[in-house]
């Protein structure tokens, strides 16, 4: 993060009022966007997170919070019954957000630095079998407006393992067919390549072919996104969780599932087909090692056949 030169965003002897929590976390999120160039989903999420903060800091005065207050506050997350990630990441925006107060001199001490890192992923992400991900990826029919594009999209996601947005925002040029592989844009504005296989490249044909330039007809410039609405423009993220959501249901498999269950199936089939833990990590586009580690269960699991397979004893 950009050193900034420290200066009060508000008088020094201003009242103590929640209101003045909301107006930090608003010039807060106006430097993440300004200076950090953050990105636009990242940005959204710290939003939301710090909206909670705001929502229970209620007459609190910020300056003088102390670690015990933060530890009550991730308390009070907790009791909302939120997923061990989202409070690791609500965590995170309130790191953010003080390393901002110190910058801007508005705190001395950071108390924030002192809580403990959430652990996170504490339970397995839910994952289809080989057998449900076929039904699932044959569930679009004729009989549906728009099947083609519906099966490209679903064969995408299972193919590449690519997050929703990730999807969303692919472009015809993004796409190489005859090299069966596609230039995915992740988190953070990195770039990464992920094969596409003969299945998923034929659906994603078929559609470019038969209904894409339909659809693309009804827009009012040529739209450069490979999935488009039936308006002509780019099949925005909540609808793909939506038609996936509709095709499970049809399937008969749970609806409460969305993209990212194809994403972590993708991570987790090819983990289970011999690919390490650096490889998977590579094709999801994870910063981290430490996140693909959610699926070292299947490794494992793996590791005991092999054991079995070829030991002398196994």
């Amino acid at each position: 993060m950009k050193p900034l030169k420290p200066k009060l965003l508000v008088p020094a002897a201003a009242p103590v009022a929640g209101g003045q929590g909301q107006r930090w976390v608003a010039s807060c999120l106006t430097y993440l966007q300004t200076e950090c160039h953050l990105a636009a989903n990242s940005l959204a999420a710290y939003k939301r997170d710090l909206a909670h903060f705001c929502e229970w800091l209620g007459g609190r005065f910020v300056p003088k919070l102390t670690v015990r207050d933060l530890a009550d506050y991730m308390s009070w997350l907790q009791s909302k019954q939120l997923a061990p990630a989202s409070i690791a990441r609500h965590m995170v925006a309130l790191k953010i957000f003080y390393r901002y107060l110190q910058l801007e001199g508005i705190v001395k001490d950071n108390p924030a630095e002192l809580l403990g890192t959430q652990k996170t992923w504490q339970r397995v992400p839910e994952v289809l079998s080989p057998g449900m991900v076929e039904k699932l990826l044959a569930a679009p029919q004729p009989r549906d407006p728009f099947w083609r594009r519906d099966r490209a999209m679903l064969e995408l996601l299972y193919a590449t393992g690519c997050r929703a947005s990730e999807v969303s925002n692919l472009k015809t040029p993004d796409l190489h067919l005859a090299e069966r592989y596609c230039l995915a844009h992740g988190k953070g504005s990195k770039d990464r390549l992920t094969p596409l296989g003969d299945a998923a490249a034929a659906a994603i044909n078929d559609y470019l072919r038969h209904e894409r330039p339909k659809l693309a007809a009804v827009a009012k410039s040529p739209p450069p996104w490979v999935l488009l609405s039936r308006s002509g423009k780019r099949l925005r993220r909540e609808a793909i969780w939506e038609l996936v959501k509709r095709y499970a249901l049809r399937s008969g498999i749970n609806p409460d599932i969305g993209p990212h269950t194809l994403r972590h199936s993708f991570a987790t089939h090819v983990l289970a087909g011999g690919a390490d833990l650096r490889q998977v990590q590579e094709l999801l586009g994870h910063a981290s090692i430490a996140t693909t580690q959610i699926y070292t269960h299947v490794e494992q699991s793996r590791l005991k056949r092999v054991h079995r397979q070829f030991h002398p004893r196994g």
